[in-house]
């Protein structure tokens, strides 16, 4: 296996994971640092890797959302409905987010469940960890000083990093208990298949 195809399947591997998983950019980043590959092959192969591997990961949670109590689906549908009336809303909010280094998994989560679609999600998300992925490939020099070591450690273990974790997967939870019907005063929204 050659050391992009390495590559791939790590960053996807990671990003199939619903929560506790490895920072992506620590993976770009130690693959900045450790080998000779060139920085855009890098930073191509870790975003598409990455964006298929939420793909994945989202596809997997609408085939789970058949388990959810209907009243659920019904509140997640109307949500789907509320998001895509707005698509470049919400198209920009998630270019944003897939530029910050917050934890995406639940973001896909959630959206698997509401059976938003998923062709423009993942392509607003591969754009902005595009952009995510170079930063922290073209500043890895600077991490060199520290200890990559104790920095990745550190993404598994810091108490505001397992904070973080479990703080989003409440926020899934809340988001699919929300009677969105209600709040956002749309109609009764026909549940997804």
């Amino acid at each position: 296996m050659d050391s992009y195809q390495l590559l791939f399947v790590i960053v996807f591997g990671i990003n199939l994971l619903p929560a506790f998983g490895p920072p992506t950019w620590s993976i770009i980043v130690l693959y900045g640092l450790g080998t000779q590959l060139p920085t855009v092959g890098i930073i191509l192969t870790g975003a598409l890797a990455a964006a298929l591997g939420r793909f994945a990961l989202a596809h997997a949670f609408r085939m789970l959302g058949r388990r959810v109590p209907a009243r659920i689906r019904s509140n997640l549908a109307a949500a789907r409905e509320a998001l895509e009336r707005n698509k470049r809303g919400g198209l920009v909010a998630l270019g944003l987010f897939a530029l910050s280094p917050l934890p995406s998994a639940q973001l896909f989560e959630a959206a698997g469940l509401a059976h938003v679609r998923l062709a423009g999600f993942t392509a607003a998300f591969f754009a902005g960890r595009l952009v995510s992925y170079t930063i922290y490939a073209v500043t890895a020099k600077g991490i060199q000083k520290t200890s990559l070591g104790e920095q990745f450690l550190q993404s598994f273990t810091s108490p505001a990093s397992i904070a973080l974790q479990l703080l989003m997967i409440a926020a899934l939870v809340a988001l699919a208990r929300v009677d969105w019907q209600k709040r956002l005063g749309g109609n009764r929204v026909e549940e997804p298949r």
